[in-house]
């Protein structure tokens, strides 16, 4: 195995969250608690050959907390900072970690979601994912334009950012 592509999560339901413990808890186990437990597997298995690429989805909605997604957008968060921890770890054995931050992409989970016409298209963004492979980057926003927008959004200041209905 040289590479290894983790696309790994669900959606779920942020109003169902809200309510039931029990659903949150699914969509955090299945973005965040399984992924890890992969990904350890994964990253001691490329250690150990010294080589090796582990390109990992994770999601724009981690990079801040929103009332409309904050359950799925913190698995996702913790999720790249379980990346970023674990390149720090394993970059200077050989083997890269990717930290893949797609925003909306036309696919199935997001087929229902208003406005899906306008999501970026997933070829196009398998493109871009291969050209980060091969480059051994660390971190992607794809399509580019999110790396810009969430720079934005991650600095807007709290008293701000709480009143916007996002």
């Amino acid at each position: 195995m040289d590479i290894a592509y983790l696309a790994h999560g669900i959606l779920g339901d942020q109003p169902l969250a809200e309510r039931d413990f029990t659903h949150a808890a699914q969509i955090l186990q299945t973005n965040f608690v399984a992924p890890v437990s992969l990904l350890t597997w994964l990253a001691n298995y490329c250690v150990q050959r010294r080589s090796g690429v582990l390109a990992v989805l994770s999601s724009v909605a981690g990079d801040r907390g929103r009332k409309s997604n904050y359950v799925y957008g913190s698995s996702k968060a913790g999720l790249s900072a379980f990346l970023a921890g674990l390149r720090n770890r394993v970059d200077r054995e050989g083997v890269t970690v990717l930290t893949i931050k797609p925003g909306p992409v036309k696919t199935a989970m997001t087929a229902t979601m208003k406005g899906s016409e306008k999501f970026a298209d997933v070829n196009s963004v398998a493109a871009t994912i291969v050209k980060a492979i091969d480059a051994k980057a660390d971190n992607l926003y794809v399509p580019f334009v999110w790396q810009p927008i969430m720079f934005v959004i991650r600095n807007i200041p709290d008293r701000i950012f709480k009143k916007l209905n996002l």
